[in-house]
């Protein structure tokens, strides 16, 4: 869905009521932006949460040695400490 909205001379905009229902912004909330080279995303806090898990899945797998903790445990191990 494309919807245009308008930002006023102080830099607000106004998301349409009904994607804050969707989005469960109805009462207020936050939205995290990310800017890309192809334009701006908009996305809830628990949309960011899920996209970087998904992220994080992608690039590990299902390898339970690839989580930070274990990297930073081989890290120590390597250097000594």
């Amino acid at each position: 869905m494309t919807v245009q909205v308008t930002i006023t001379p102080n830099g607000r905009m106004s998301l349409p009521a009904d994607i804050r229902k969707r989005l469960g912004l109805a009462g207020g909330g936050a939205l995290l932006v990310e800017e890309t080279p192809d334009g701006v995303i908009l996305r809830t806090v628990a949309q960011s949460i899920a996209h970087a898990q998904a992220l994080a899945r992608h690039y590990t797998g299902d390898m339970p040695e690839a989580s930070v903790d274990a990297f930073l445990s081989r890290r120590r191990e390597d250097s000594g400490e």
